[in-house]
């Protein structure tokens, strides 16, 4: 390995072309500097310089050499510039996990508004459930996510709420009770259900659970689809009704699906549903920890 020091005194003799001139400006003697250039050669098995009574003339290895000393030098401080912009958290990498987010404009804005205030910050956005969005967190894979509640703590995984929406029925437009407005969920006990599978949002599969069983039903589960979007068109075509968030409301043509408000039961609050941010405690990207401050900032 050739130490950075002897390149730049290569470079100053190979500019100077004289050893004295070259040790004045690196502020040095000669004698040392004709050591370090003996040095740098011998490491390098061959010779850079032609030294005679009349000066000093680089060789056709040495000028070639020299070349490779500037890039070298140039590339160095470039990575150097690079990682304190990295290690300030204005630069590198930042990959997000979502739940299907087409619809959440503020999110959106969000995440718009970081890449304006760090361009050089490179951003990944895989959408994945809320399960997998987790393990990936846990594992390194992944920086930040917006996710549904997971059904048990997650090790060392950071939540904030971003949003509490409203759960809503979506019925196929030709459903007797699409035009009614706001419906009676117990109404509904005796219907064909569309769902997300379990394992893909333990948290959010339960809550849906807990809102028809709080109705005095288990839902009839005919079909399941991994996305929302698919499940929706899946009620358009007739499968069966479904629980959906309100954020997706006019996703699909009101035509085919009608979206319905949900009357509380027992004078108790409307149903929820929330939509969270998290991250591993344990990752201590610079990126991320300016993503969270500026969403601590929005409040």
């Amino acid at each position: 390995m050739i130490e950075t020091r002897l390149l730049r005194q290569f470079i100053a003799v190979a500019e100077e072309l004289h050893f004295h001139k070259a040790a004045e400006r690196l502020h040095m003697a000669q004698p040392p500097l004709s050591q370090a250039i003996n040095r740098l050669e011998e490491k390098l098995g061959f010779s850079l310089l032609l030294r005679n009574k009349r000066g000093v003339r680089l060789t056709a290895a040495g000028a070639a050499f020299l070349d490779t000393a500037y890039r070298t030098l140039a590339e160095l401080e470039q990575g150097i510039e690079y990682a304190r912009s990295v290690s300030a958290g204005v630069s590198g990498k930042l990959t997000i996990t979502a739940i299907s987010i087409a619809y959440y404009d503020s999110l959106l804005s969000s995440l718009r508004r970081f890449r304006e205030t760090y361009p050089n910050v490179q951003l990944t956005i895989r959408e994945m459930p809320s399960a997998s969005q987790a393990k990936a967190l846990l594992a390194g894979e992944a920086d930040i996510g917006f996710m549904r509640r997971l059904p048990l703590p997650a090790g060392t995984l950071e939540a904030r709420l971003l949003l509490d929406e409203q759960i809503v029925m979506a019925l196929p437009a030709s459903h007797g009770k699409a035009q009614q407005g706001e419906v009676d969920l117990r109404e509904f006990a005796d219907e064909d259900f569309v769902f997300t599978p379990q394992a893909l949002g333990g948290g959010y599969h339960a809550q849906l659970l807990a809102l028809c069983e709080a109705a005095g039903f288990y839902p009839r589960v005919v079909q399941e689809a991994a996305q929302i979007h698919t499940l929706l068109g899946l009620v358009a075509c007739g499968f069966g009704v479904a629980l959906v968030p309100a954020s997706f409301v006019g996703s699909t043509a009101r035509e085919r699906v009608q979206f319905c408000p949900i009357r509380p039961i027992d004078k108790q609050p409307a149903p929820g549903i929330g939509l969270y941010m998290k991250w591993n405690a344990q990752n201590a990207s610079p990126a991320l920890a300016n993503f969270i401050a500026m969403f601590e900032t929005q409040e």
